[in-house]
């Protein structure tokens, strides 16, 4: 997400913020850049004008902060104008009223479908009050061949209600919907519109009948972030004709510049609540414009990556492992594990994103793929071990290496390797042992 634009301000504001003198020559050398680094997103003309018009009235005629040195200073307010267009919130779920329905429009191919079966998932984990079965599933997309059957296999996966509608016409299937959904009592109903592959007057009649018959806040558009600017102008079609309450970016995780999303607060005065960041249920992350920004200017986002990792690792492991590096009786049982709970927060490369100084990082794919590599390798020697030799290491000689080496398809040397980086760690859990930082984390 926003990777392009990452890279490129992280590597214009290194050599900036590094300085502390900066003269007026430097600041419009560096507005100038940053001009290029929007249009290159593929962020609009007029938006990129609007933005540095922002950041010059703040900073011309601005006296310095004693504390900070001027790149600092200048690099402060980039970051405010930013969340200023991107939406100065720090919201962290979008919460549906219940009862009532969700409206979901957008173009065929945008990824409707798969991301109604997402906000599905997503409601049922964040809004505890709404149950599996007061979740309804439905669609009135009959245009799209098996759209309908994929909509039905994707609430199995959900663990929600499903139901087809009798009548092929998607003015009666909406009437006879909301009549079953009325009649089971269900909490929340998902609607799923029908596309096209652009809009045209057909789309927009019907679907303002359908609006007339649901009667819903909740209108959302789905977007294809992989669309560019063309997305704003769907965007601004579909809120003339009918008006949505919010959007939701999908292929956000794609070689998308992300332009259109950096300037859609600003010029549908609407936010983003959600983007689509993959294909399975959970990926689906709620859309937070005030660590967006600190991500793309590399100040990190270490407050999303804990809620992922308590969002996708139990309690009870990260307990453990907390309570091993308190101890200081690190083991290669430990090892495994954390290893284990890294891979579930994705790849290496997702997860820099979320580190300071790292989402911008010059780290070739290579690279990336060599630490995930290894990963795997030490994960697989260790699970070629006996539980005696992930507790006690030392006893791992010469025949017990082949022995290793042999069933996890890897060379001694490897096994050496993955040695020799556990004992780096142990020394490492000693020193944060000696500095108190566990203290007082267990009784």
């Amino acid at each position: 997400m926003f990777d392009m634009l990452t890279k490129k301000f992280s590597s214009l504001f290194s050599a900036l913020t590094a300085s502390n003198t900066i003269t007026q020559s430097a600041i419009t050398d560096t507005t100038n850049q940053i001009r290029e680094v929007l249009l290159d997103a593929d962020v609009p003309y007029s938006v990129v004008d609007a933005f540095l018009a922002e950041l010059s009235k703040r900073v011309i005629g601005e006296k310095l902060v004693k504390s900070l040195n001027p790149g600092q200073q200048f690099m402060g307010h980039v970051y405010d104008v930013m969340c200023q267009f991107m939406g100065n919130t720090n919201q962290q779920s979008h919460i549906f009223s219940v009862p009532s329905t969700v409206l979901v429009m957008g173009l065929q191919g945008s990824g409707k479908t798969t991301t109604i079966a997402k906000l599905a998932y997503h409601v049922l984990q964040t809004q505890k009050k709404i149950k599996k079965n007061g979740i309804l599933l439905a669609s009135v997309d009959f245009y799209r061949p098996a759209a309908i059957d994929q909509l039905e296999i994707l609430a199995a996966q959900v663990g929600c209600s499903f139901y087809r509608a009798i009548s092929t016409n998607p003015v009666q299937a909406t009437t006879e919907i909301m009549n079953y959904a009325k009649k089971i009592g269900a909490q929340l109903i998902f609607l799923d519109t029908a596309g096209r592959l652009h809009i045209d007057t057909t789309m927009i009649q019907e679907l303002k009948i359908i609006d007339d018959i649901v009667q819903t806040p909740h209108k959302m558009l789905v977007l294809d972030s992989m669309t560019g600017q063309e997305s704003l102008n769907v965007a601004q079609a579909f809120d003339q004709a009918i008006g949505f309450e919010a959007v939701i970016f999908t292929k956000m995780d794609s070689d998308t510049r992300g332009g259109a999303a950096f300037a859609f607060k600003y010029m549908l005065k609407k936010s983003i609540i959600y983007i689509g960041m993959g294909e399975k249920l959970a990926d689906l992350q709620p859309f937070n414009p005030v660590r967006t920004v600190g991500r793309i200017l590399g100040k990190g986002d270490l407050l999303t990556l804990a809620e992922k990792a308590d969002a996708t690792i139990k309690q009870s492991d990260q307990e453990r492992s907390l309570k091993a590096l308190a101890k200081g009786n690190f083991t290669l049982e430990d090892f495994a594990n954390q290893i284990d709970m890294v891979k579930s927060l994705g790849s290496l490369s997702s997860i820099m994103q979320y580190l300071p100084n790292m989402g911008g990082a010059q780290l070739s794919r290579d690279t990336i793929d060599k630490g995930e590599k290894e990963m795997r390798t030490f994960r697989a020697i260790i699970s070629s071990m006996t539980q005696k030799e992930r507790y006690m290491p030392d006893i791992i000689d010469g025949s017990r290496k082949m022995r290793i080496a042999k069933g996890a398809g890897v060379t001694v040397s490897q096994v050496t390797t993955l040695l020799e980086r556990f004992k780096q760690s142990q020394q490492y859990v000693k020193l944060l042992k000696k500095s108190g930082l566990f203290k007082g984390m267990f009784r």
